[in-house]
């Protein structure tokens, strides 16, 4: 089964994530399919903390991938982030 997860990178204290595509038996860091963007938890007012490729999202799930319940609420938290992005 293919999943939409997060993959930590990052520092101690200070954790980013990768949004990648992977094999559900791979380990959570290890080989993945493709990346779709990131996750800073930690970003300032001034930074991009959340970036996701709608596109590839759109085509991954559409082929049957399903996203980790994580990714799946920053899923929701970029599509409302993107009406007031655009305004």
């Amino acid at each position: 089964m293919v999943v939409i997860r997060l993959s930590r990178g990052g520092s101690k204290g200070r954790p980013f994530f990768n949004i990648v595509v992977a094999d559900k038996r791979v380990r959570r860091d290890g080989r993945f399919i493709e990346r779709l963007g990131f996750y800073n938890p930690t970003a300032k007012e001034t930074e991009e903390g959340l970036r996701i490729a709608q596109d590839r999202l759109a085509y991954w799930q559409g082929v049957g991938a399903q996203a980790s319940p994580t990714v799946a609420r920053l899923i929701k938290q970029a599509a409302s982030a993107a009406p007031k992005a655009a305004a």
